[in-house]
């Protein structure tokens, strides 16, 4: 009896993570369009999404406490509940730095100092890294956590590239240093994004098979 209250609370706790990953994809996705479309009222409905994460956060992590408390799981049972503290702690702070590029979509003033192309790419390759992370995290797919985890140099190659087109921007034209400015703050907000979801990787492939590694 206590058995399977035990694996029934284990379940909710994977699709908790689940969950909480899938909206810190949409505020990922969200809060890109909206700085792209400058969509005041979308980065204002991403904002409003930050106490749901944070309460998502916050029950995920007295969940695994309970877990720890309900039993003493060994092995992989015991990585899964250890690890779902710091893949929720990863995930809110991808969406803190989601909501804080849908703070910047209503700073801007006037247009766009240049074409948005290498941000909404940085966002779509973070994106796809945190969905197949998430999947990785599913199924324990150590392969799909590794493959996800390397699309981070893409990320780091956009951002010094973006970076300096921007520096440069600025350098020659001192009227565009607030807005350009804006947009170093969202490079940099993607680029730790993109470091998160490689913690995720990480976590996922302890949970597997209890190997530690450095995938950033």
């Amino acid at each position: 009896m206590v058995r399977n209250e035990y694996n029934r609370r284990l379940s909710i706790l994977k699709q908790n993570i689940l969950n909480m990953g899938d909206t810190s994809q949409k505020v990922i996705i969200d809060s890109t369009k909206a700085l792209r479309d400058l969509d005041l009222e979308l980065a204002d409905e991403t904002i409003e999404m930050d106490n749901n994460i944070d309460d998502s956060a916050e029950d995920i992590e007295k969940s695994a406490t309970h877990l720890l408390a309900l039993q003493h799981p060994l092995a992989g049972d015991l990585r899964l509940i250890i690890a779902s503290i710091k893949v929720a702690t990863d995930l809110e702070r991808i969406s803190d730095l989601g909501i804080n590029i849908a703070e910047i979509a209503k700073s801007i003033e006037g247009e766009h100092v240049k074409p948005l192309i290498d941000i909404p790419k940085m966002a779509e390759i973070t994106e796809d890294m945190l969905q197949k992370s998430l999947q990785a995290f599913e199924n324990l797919d150590i392969e799909l956590a590794k493959e996800a985890a390397a699309r981070d140099d893409e990320v780091d190659k956009l951002f010094y590239g973006t970076w300096m087109e921007l520096i440069n921007m600025m350098v020659e034209d001192p009227t565009l240093i607030t807005n350009a400015t804006h947009l170093l703050f969202v490079l940099r907000y993607l680029e730790r994004i993109g470091d998160h979801v490689s913690n995720i990787c990480e976590s996922v492939i302890y949970i597997a098979n209890g190997e530690r590694v450095n995938l950033n």
